[in-house]
């Protein structure tokens, strides 16, 4: 097959980053693995039944593709009680990165700009170039904070979208309400969409998390049951905002997508009357142990999600990231996530004999170069 039949947009992404972690890692025994982003505990049982449920009950073929009635009324309720927004609209997608897609696919034209922050989630940079745009980045080193005279500076005639997560990863930085205030006014000044990708949303250790849509109604809301309920392989998400945009999305679902999983969205149902609250809390003493653990290190952020944003104490990322390795600890460089080099992403979203062998190779190499 020649080359020349592959597609410009797809020679664009490099989706060498994190696979070149995991082929240095291919050969670990036993390895401490602190990379994987989703939760370490598995979905639980109430989840697990209705999806069982559904599929002996025969809910196998394709569903509406804007998603199951039930579904899609529970959330639509939990969102109306939330924002009382009068044209705000919910549809089920096969993800958050289905969502996420789709929407970028709908708003974005060949040559539009999308704002992101540096440090970004792996994907917004690769799903930015498969809609034709271009990312435009806002720098947020070294605390992870939005200035927002940075963001307007940034703004162009050709942007189109601002895209924003919080919690974020890979920092576990979230955002002030003062910050999601300004970011929300100023889509609204300079006529731009604004995305908030909330997929951590439930992962706040210390404030009450909040959503840009409070000051911005026409803010488009990607969310997902993935993390919250370690549904990753279920691939259900929901996405909301204004109606008209959410029909554009929901056109463009038909014709990719289809639908998510069937009986994947009863599933999902179910997690609605799911109390997470014991995992979450859960999660918050990993983040505590670790940032204490590591006191020694320089870490930002880490208010919420399950990540560590950790600044390299020697070498760039990627050369402590190889020792690291070499030591069979399994973490990711921060140029996966960034245009520097300086960080590395850990995920303690494991359990707590790994973290803590994590931790002594970690304070191993802390005082590596310098002995």
């Amino acid at each position: 097959m020649s080359e020349e039949w592959i597609s410009e947009r797809l020679l664009k992404i490099d989706a060498s980053g994190i696979r070149k972690v995991f082929d240095l890692a291919a050969n670990m025994t036993d390895p401490i693995n602190l990379s994987i982003g989703q939760p370490h505990f598995d979905t639980p049982e109430p989840i697990k039944e209705a999806f069982k449920k559904a599929i002996d009950e025969g809910k196998n073929a394709y569903s509406q593709t804007q998603g199951i009635k039930p579904l899609i009324e529970r959330i639509q309720g939990d969102i109306d009680q939330q924002f009382g927004h009068e044209d705000r609209k919910v549809f089920i997608a096969s993800g958050t990165s289905g969502a996420l897609m789709m929407a970028l696919c709908t708003l974005v034209n060949p040559g539009d700009e999308v704002i992101v922050f540096d440090p970004w989630f792996v994907m917004y940079k690769h799903l930015t170039t498969l809609a034709g745009g271009k990312v435009v980045e806002v720098d947020t080193y070294p605390d992870f904070k939005i200035d927002i005279a940075k963001v307007e500076a940034a703004i162009t005639s050709r942007t189109k979208v601002i895209l924003f997560n919080s919690p974020s990863n890979p920092t576990g930085y979230v955002a002030s309400p003062a910050e999601m205030q300004e970011l929300a006014e100023l889509a609204i000044k300079h006529d731009i969409a604004l995305i908030s990708d909330e997929i951590y949303r439930q992962f706040c250790y210390d404030e009450p998390f909040c959503s840009p849509a409070q000051w911005n109604d026409q803010t488009i809301v990607i969310d997902g049951f993935s993390k919250s309920h370690s549904m990753t392989g279920h691939r259900v998400g929901f996405c909301h905002g204004p109606q008209h945009i959410i029909q554009q999305i929901l056109k463009l679902q038909q014709f990719t997508f289809v639908c998510s999983p069937h009986p994947a969205q009863w599933a999902a149902l179910a997690a609605c009357d799911v109390d997470m609250s014991t995992e979450v809390d859960e999660y918050r003493q990993k983040r505590d142990f670790m940032v204490e653990a590591l006191s020694d290190y320089e870490i930002h952020g880490a208010g919420g999600a399950f990540y560590l944003f950790v600044k390299a104490p020697w070498g760039t990322a990627t050369e402590f990231v190889k020792e690291a390795i070499a030591r069979n600890l399994l973490i990711i460089p921060g140029n996966v996530f960034s245009s520097k080099d300086t960080h590395f992403r850990i995920s303690y979203a494991a359990p707590q004999k790994t973290l803590e062998r994590g931790v002594q190779v970690l304070k191993e190499l802390r005082h590596l170069k310098s002995e």
